[in-house]
C-alpha cells in the first residue's frame, strides 16, 4: 500500500512576505483548494490577510474554514456613492504618484472596483501587506491589480478555468492583467500553454502550481471489497458532465448491471436532473444527495468502488481546471473514471493512474465504469498507482512552498517585470 513520505515538510516562512489573499467571497462551499492553500500557509507560520470583496452566499460550509486562522476584511462594495469615491481619493493627496498611477490603469474600471482597490491599498499600507495574491484572474485579479498600483507593490494572480475560458471574459483584459503581474500562477499545464498563446509568448513569467491536499488527512484505503457504488461530487452545473454520467447509468441498467449511483453537491441544474433521473426511470438506482460536509464526502468516497468525474467543456466555453474532488478520490483510494478536459489527463494517467473517456460519450463513460466495476484487481492497481501520483504532485505543503518562493522573489526583486 503506498503511505505519503515522511520526509521533512517543507517550510520557508521566515523569508516570505505578508500577503494579501484577494478573493470573490469567502467563505466558499465549493473552493476548498483555496481554504487548503490557506491552512498549508498558516502551518508553515506564514502571515496571511483575507479580503473579500462579497460576503458569501453559500448556507453550508466545509468544516475545515473553522481552522482557517487568517483575518477576514470585506471591502465595501453596496451601496457606494460619488462623495465616498472622492473622500478616498483625498487620503492619496500626499501620494500623488501612486493615485495617477492607480487612476491610469483603472481608466475603464467598474467604479466598485477602483473603490475597493483604494480600500484594499490603504488596508495594505497600513497592515504593513508586502503583497497582493488574487485567486482568480476575474474581478479578484482586476481589484489587486489597481490596489498594487495604488499602493506601490507587486502583485500575482491564479488563473484557474471559469476566469480564463468563458465565454464572457475580455482577452485583452485578461492579458493586461497577466502582463501586468509579476508572476501568474496557474493549475495545470494545459492553462500554462493557454496562456502564453494568449499572450503570444511574450515572456509573461507564468508557472503551473498543482492546486493540493492536505495528505496527512486523506487517509488511503484500498478499494478490492466494496459494494458496486459509483460517486461522483460536484455542483450541479453543465461543466461537471452529471446527465452524461445519468446518460451512462441508463445504459449500464439496461444492460442489466448491479450497481447505484451517488451524486453529490447542489447547483442550478438540479431540477433538470432530476427529471432525467426520472424519465429514465433511475429513481432506484441514481440519487442527487446534496451538498454534504467534506468528512462526509470522504467517507463517501472510500465507500465507493469507481468515483466519476464526466467533466466537459460547456457551450459557453465554462470548465474544470483541475477538480479537487478528483484528486481527493485518488488520494483516498477510491479509481476514477473521466475525460481528457484540461489538466485532468495531468492527474488520471490513462490506463496507469485511472480511465479518461472521451467527453460528451456516455456508452463509454459507461463502459469504462463497468470495467473498474467488474475488476476489484484492476481498481486495486488503478488506486496505488493514483495515490503515489497524488503524493508526488498534489501535495499542498510543496505547493504552498512554492507559492511562497514566488511571494519572497517578487518581494526582494528577484522577479521583476515592467507594468502595463
Amino acid at each position: 500500500m503506498p503511505i505519503l513520505s515522511m520526509l521533512p515538510r517543507p517550510d520557508n516562512a521566515d523569508g516570505c512576505p505578508k500577503i494579501a489573499y484577494v478573493v470573490k467571497r469567502y467563505p466558499r462551499f465549493s473552493e476548498t483548494f483555496i481554504v487548503n492553500e490557506l491552512l498549508a500557509h498558516q502551518d508553515a507560520g506564514a502571515e496571511v490577510e483575507i479580503f473579500s470583496l462579497r460576503p458569501t452566499n453559500d448556507t453550508h460550509f466545509q468544516d475545515v474554514i473553522s481552522r482557517v486562522r487568517a483575518p477576514v476584511t470585506y471591502l465595501p462594495h453596496a451601496g457606494l456613492k460619488a462623495k465616498e469615491v472622492w473622500e478616498m481619493m483625498r487620503k492619496y493627496e500626499d501620494q500623488s504618484d501612486r493615485l495617477f498611477s492607480g487612476l491610469e490603469a483603472g481608466w475603464n474600471a467598474d467604479i466598485v472596483d477602483l473603490y475597493q482597490a483604494m480600500v484594499l491599498a490603504q488596508h495594505v499600507n497600513k497592515r504593513g501587506i508586502q503583497h497582493i495574491h488574487a485567486h482568480f484572474a476575474s474581478s479578484p485579479a482586476t481589484v489587486a491589480r489597481l490596489a498594487a498600483r495604488f499602493a506601490n507593490i507587486r502583485y500575482s494572480i491564479t488563473a484557474h478555468a471559469k476566469d480564463i475560458f468563458h465565454e464572457d471574459v475580455d482577452p485583452n483584459e485578461l492579458v493586461t492583467k497577466l502582463e501586468d503581474a509579476a508572476t501568474v500562477i496557474t493549475v495545470s499545464d494545459y492553462n500554462e500553454h493557454h496562456l502564453h498563446a494568449l499572450t503570444n509568448w511574450s515572456g509573461v513569467n507564468i508557472v503551473r502550481i498543482y492546486n493540493g491536499l492536505d495528505l496527512e488527512t486523506f487517509e488511503y484505503s484500498p478499494p478490492r471489497n466494496r459494494p458496486p457504488l459509483i460517486l461522483a461530487v460536484g455542483r450541479l452545473v453543465e461543466k461537471k458532465g452529471f446527465r452524461h454520467l445519468i446518460d451512462a447509468c441508463a445504459q449500464m441498467a439496461s444492460d442489466g448491471r448491479p450497481f447505484r449511483c451517488r451524486i453529490v453537491g447542489s447547483g442550478p441544474d438540479e431540477l433538470s436532473l432530476h427529471l432525467q433521473i426520472s424519465r429514465l426511470g433511475l429513481e432506484e438506482r441514481v440519487v442527487l444527495a446534496g451538498p454534504l460536509p467534506q468528512a462526509e464526502i470522504r467517507r463517501e468516497i472510500q465507500q465507493a468502488a469507481v468515483f466519476a468525474a464526466p467533466c466537459v467543456v460547456g457551450e459557453d466555453g465554462n470548465r474544470d481546471g483541475l477538480p479537487t474532488t478528483l484528486l481527493e478520490a485518488m488520494a483516498l483510494g477510491t479509481p476514477c473514471v473521466s475525460t481528457p478536459v484540461t489538466g485532468i489527463p495531468e492527474a488520471v494517467l490513462h490506463d496507469r493512474t485511472g480511465i479518461i473517456v472521451p467527453q460528451c460519450e456516455s456508452r463509454s463513460l459507461a463502459e469504462g465504469l463497468a470495467r473498474l466495476l467488474d475488476d476489484p484487481g484492476l481498481r486495486v492497481r488503478f488506486a496505488e498507482a493514483a495515490r503515489k501520483r497524488i503524493e508526488e504532485e498534489f501535495d499542498v505543503a510543496q505547493s504552498a512552498f512554492n507559492m511562497r518562493e514566488i511571494f519572497s522573489k517578487v518581494t526582494s526583486g528577484r522577479v521583476s517585470r515592467q507594468r502595463a
